[in-house]
Formats: structure tokens, C-alpha cells, sequence
């Protein structure tokens, strides 16, 4: 049954991780996840009628799963066969494999590559999600007691609202859920009166809630003595100039984590050791690493790069199974000071938005990445202008770039535009076209999430 505090926030304020799990060596955590794959398979034989004929397509009969090498021979899963269930068989698709009665509760990815995917839970599925959360958010820094500001949006049914929510009331902490659709004043009123610990949200946003405080209420958002920055939502939190500006605003540490709606709320997390992102829930989840172009497996070793797959193990309503996420990362590294055993990765990209310029595939977050670090010469602030069909184009990237507020006196705005093309050229391979926006023009963040990459160019007065 739901749980709102677990038994595990009154001695876990002092472990090195959340669950033993998370430390459990190779050879245990394969015999574990080996049982548990077995009886998921053998469950959707029995219950979804969706994965039957998947696993018939394939060939696939009765037993036919019994190992994580057996994975190998199932299909993928993907978005669009996700989206297609739930428009032949709503609300929840004809992937659901848990009677309706048994389902308590719902929610929804933020729809950010399409349509809502509304993905149902059992009493089980709620307390796996709790628990799974619960050490990722422990993992980051998060202990039981802190005041956590909950800078997510808490609208939509997005699962950074209220699943995230119960996730820190499960650990013993206390959530102050203003969310970023409360609006900058009443998340900064709250953050000076309350003193938080820790603050959750997306990075863009609580960069601009720090720049907001100064601004508007000519307070330094320091003083507030927040200790730990969690971040996620966006690749923000991995770009190295943005994470030293955010650590530097607030005067904190900042950890990131990742998840999806289709699996759980939070599955990824970083250690103090702030050098990527360990899975927290492998015995609920089975992940694998794939070349995105061929669909073959590759090993998680230092440096290697690919796309993550998942398969959901103990889970009753909405499972996935081989799931393909679109999460391209990079492994950096396989041991960790921290004790946990699972390989660490950083995510750089989505297969959404990957754009492909003259042959070249760009992930809009490497733009970013770069101007974020020409500051104080621009704001920082940065879209990639795709104003062409599909994600593929002959044409020169069209890059809009945010002028700074003080900009370096005997730079000529044609000199910065020549600059940027020609770092965007020598550090992605692509020729890019710059135009200069005047500071401020560009939307800050809010309670959505940062969109990159805009189908048209905005009206911008003032564009250089």
C-alpha cells in the first residue's frame, strides 16, 4: 500500500545512498533483474494484449524472455506505437495491463515532442515511483527534513508536480509547493521567508529566478542559504558554463536528475561527486545502451555514447518493454567514489530534437552550450531557428543570440556576429547565419520547459 513517509527516512539521513541497491555488485544486481525481467515478460503474456501481439510478430512465444541477453530479440517499443495505443483504446492505451479498478492513479508526460502520453498506476506502481524517486532525490543531495522549493511546474499532470510531490514527502522532507506556475514573486517571497535547503526545478528557471531577486527585489538570492540545486527536465543542468553560473548565483551545489513519464518520475542521479548521472532503480528497470542508427547493443563503458532503452521489471499498469527513449548520452565513467555500482551518463540530446545541418547531426543543446560560454561578451541566451520541414536541412544554421546587457565597449556587433559563426563552425562543423537580439527579447523561462529550437523566426524589433 501507498506509504507517505517510508520506514527508510528515519535512519537515512546519514547513509551513503537511500537503498542498499543501489550498491548491490554486478553478479547480484544480474541474478535480481534476470528474475524479475523473467516474471515481466511472463506477465505481459498473460495481461497485455498490446505486447502479445508484439511478441507473436516477432516470434516470441511462452517463456521466451528469461534473461537480459534474451532482450536482444525483442522489438523495440516506441513513442509513436505508445501514442497510437492510446488513440486506439483511451485513456490509457491498449498497452494498460491492469484492470481499471486497480488503477489510483494518472499523469502525463508534458507533451513537449507531441500529444500527452497519459500512463496509468496501480497502489504497486505509485510505490515503486516513490521509491525509485526517493533515491535518486537522496542521491542529489536531498535529506530527510530539508525544505525543498518546488520550482517544477505543478500544473498539467506533469510528473515534476505532484509525483515529486509525494516523493519527498515518502523520504521525510517537506516540499513548499508554490511550483513555477506560482509565478517568480511568490517562489522568491517563499524562498526568503521559508529558507530552503534544497530548491528543485529546471536549470534555466532557477537561473532566472537568482537574476529575478536582484532585479526586481535587489536582494541577493545567497543569503537565502540554500545548500543543494536540484536540477533536470532540461540538458541544461550538464553544460558545464551554465552549471558553474547557476552554482555561483545561488551559492549552492548543483546535482542533476533525469526520468520520463513512460518509466517513472526519476530514475537518473547525481552524486556528490557531480560527474554525471547513476540509475537508481535497477530492479525496477533494465536499461540498455544502443548505436541509434544500427539498434545494436553496446557495452556501458567510459566514453561510449548511444541511446537509452529501457524495459520496466515489477510493473503492473502502462509497462513498457524495450522500450527506445530517445535519451542520447554519454557514459563517463563505470566506479564511483559515492559506492553506488551503475555507470554513470550525462545526457547531451534527444532524438526529437536533433537536427541534421549539410549532413551533420546538431543537438541543440551544443549550441547552447557554446554561447553559454562567450558570456559576458552576449546574455547567453540562444535559439536555434529550424525554419524549414522535417529535421534536415541543406541551409546554413540560423542561430538568434541574446546581446548582453553591457557589452564590451569597441566590439562592433558585426565583429560578434563573425565570431560566434566562426566558433559555431571550428567547435560543431556547421556554417551558421547569427542574427543579434536586443537583451531581454528573448522569453525567459518559466513554468515550461526551455524550447531551443523555434519552427519560425520570432518578431523581434531591433534584430541585428
Amino acid at each position: 500500500m501507498l506509504q507517505y513517509v517510508s520506514e527508510t527516512a528515519a535512519h537515512a539521513a546519514h547513509q551513503p545512498w537511500w537503498s542498499p541497491i543501489e550498491a548491490l555488485d554486478a553478479g547480484a544486481m544480474q541474478a535480481l533483474q534476470q528474475s524479475r525481467l523473467a516474471a515481466q515478460y511472463d506477465y505481459l503474456q498473460a495481461h497485455s494484449a498490446f505486447y502479445r501481439r508484439k511478441f507473436a510478430a516477432a516470434g516470441l512465444g511462452a517463456g521466451a524472455v528469461r534473461s537480459v541477453d534474451d532482450l536482444e530479440r525483442v522489438p523495440f517499443t516506441t513513442k509513436q506505437e505508445l501514442r497510437d495505443s492510446l488513440r486506439a483504446a483511451p485513456p490509457f492505451g491498449e498497452h494498460l495491463a491492469a484492470p481499471m479498478a486497480e488503477v489510483i492513479q494518472m499523469q502525463a508526460s508534458s507533451g513537449t515532442t507531441g500529444s500527452p502520453s497519459y500512463v496509468a498506476l496501480t497502489r504497486h506502481d505509485a510505490l515503486v515511483w516513490q521509491e525509485s524517486s526517493a533515491r535518486s532525490l537522496f542521491a542529489c543531495g536531498i535529506r530527510p527534513g530539508d525544505r525543498v522549493l518546488h520550482g517544477f511546474s505543478m500544473s498539467k499532470g506533469f510528473v515534476g508536480g505532484l509525483p515529486i510531490f509525494q516523493a519527498l514527502q515518502y523520504m521525510g522532507a517537506v516540499d513548499i509547493p508554490i511550483g513555477a506556475d506560482g509565478g517568480v514573486e511568490r517562489l522568491l517571497a517563499a524562498a526568503f521567508d521559508l529558507k530552503p535547503q534544497a530548491i528543485v526545478g529546471t536549470p534555466n528557471f532557477l537561473l532566472h529566478l537568482a537574476e529575478a531577486a536582484q532585479a526586481q527585489l535587489g536582494r541577493d538570492v545567497r543569503e537565502i542559504g540554500v545548500r543543494r540545486l536540484v536540477v533536470g527536465g532540461e540538458p541544461g543542468g550538464g553544460i558545464p558554463a551554465l552549471r558553474q553560473r547557476i552554482q555561483q548565483a545561488w551559492g549552492a551545489t548543483l546535482t542533476e536528475l533525469m526520468g520520463g513519464t513512460d518509466l517513472a518520475v526519476i530514475y537518473w542521479a547525481e552524486c556528490d561527486q557531480q560527474d554525471g548521472m547513476h540509475m537508481t532503480a535497477p530492479d525496477f528497470i533494465v536499461t540498455e545502451l544502443i548505436d541509434p542508427d544500427s539498434g545494436e547493443a553496446k557495452p556501458f563503458t567510459e566514453g561510449a555514447t548511444g541511446e537509452l532503452v529501457y524495459t520496466a521489471i515489477q510493473r503492473q499498469a502502462s509497462p513498457v518493454f524495450r522500450f527506445r527513449s530517445g535519451d542520447h548520452v554519454v557514459v563517463t565513467g563505470t566506479t564511483c567514489a559515492c559506492g553506488r555500482r551503475q555507470p554513470r551518463i550525462r545526457c547531451f540530446g534527444r532524438t526529437d530534437d536533433m537536427l541534421i545541418v549539410r549532413g551533420v547531426n546538431l543537438f541543440p543543446s551544443a549550441v547552447q552550450d557554446l554561447v553559454e560560454s562567450m558570456r559576458p561578451t552576449v546574455s547567453g541566451q540562444v535559439r536555434v531557428v529550424a525554419d524549414f520541414d522535417g529535421h534536415s536541412t541543406q541551409a546554413n544554421l540560423k542561430l538568434l543570440v541574446e546581446r548582453a546587457e553591457h557589452e564590451p565597449p569597441g566590439l562592433s556587433l558585426p565583429a560578434l556576429k563573425q565570431d560566434i559563426e566562426a566558433r559555431v563552425r571550428g567547435a560543431l562543423s556547421v556554417k551558421a547565419e547569427v542574427l543579434l537580439a536586443p537583451h531581454g527579447s528573448i522569453d525567459k523561462p518559466g513554468a515550461a520547459k526551455v524550447k531551443l529550437v523555434m519552427r519560425q523566426m520570432p518578431p523581434i524589433e531591433g534584430l541585428q
